[in-house]
């Protein structure tokens, strides 16, 4: 009888975690999430106009942006005046780049947002193993409530005895 609870929550064990790290995956997949990469450069570009467009209140770029810890922010201005985004200060027709070396959610004040704030969303890089621990964490517990609900619903039968009268 306890060969047969074992092995019926060994199995829930395996089907929970299975469960768990399929879901997390699709999961994972479907948000789009791009922090499972390593670092690299993104390019942000303030085209020609941005000004003009931004002094009649209105956006030309996103209001934030995600990163990776260790991607490089390559800003390229391509606008008619000198454009800053905290740190860094952007001549017309120049670049500026500043690396993004630590987690965080950040709000660099600028000059190409009508509200005069850009956000920076760095995020720690998610590797496999971080992916697999989180596909533990909750696989571990569904498996153990699938085996403990399989026995409360498919009750195992004891065995009978074949004694001699």
């Amino acid at each position: 009888m306890r060969k047969a609870i074992l092995l019926r929550m060994l199995l829930c064990l395996a089907i929970g975690i299975l469960l768990a790290a399929g879901g997390s995956e699709l999961a994972f997949r479907l948000q789009g999430n791009t922090s499972s990469r390593g670092p690299q450069t993104i390019e942000l570009d303030i085209p020609a106009g941005t000004a003009a467009i931004v002094a009649q209140g209105e956006s030309v770029l996103p209001a934030s942006q995600n990163f990776v810890v260790g991607d490089t922010l390559l800003v390229h201005n391509q606008d008619s005046i000198t454009h800053t985004l905290g740190p860094l200060v952007i001549p017309s027709g120049s670049s500026a780049s500043m690396k993004l070396d630590r987690a965080g959610n950040l709000d660099y004040t600028c000059s190409f947002q009508p509200s005069q704030y850009y956000g920076l969303d760095i995020q720690p890089a998610l590797s496999m193993v971080t992916r697999l621990e989180a596909s533990l964490v909750a696989g571990l517990p569904l498996g153990i409530m699938l085996g403990v609900y399989s026995l409360l619903v498919f009750p195992l039968k004891p065995k009978e005895k074949t004694g001699q009268p």
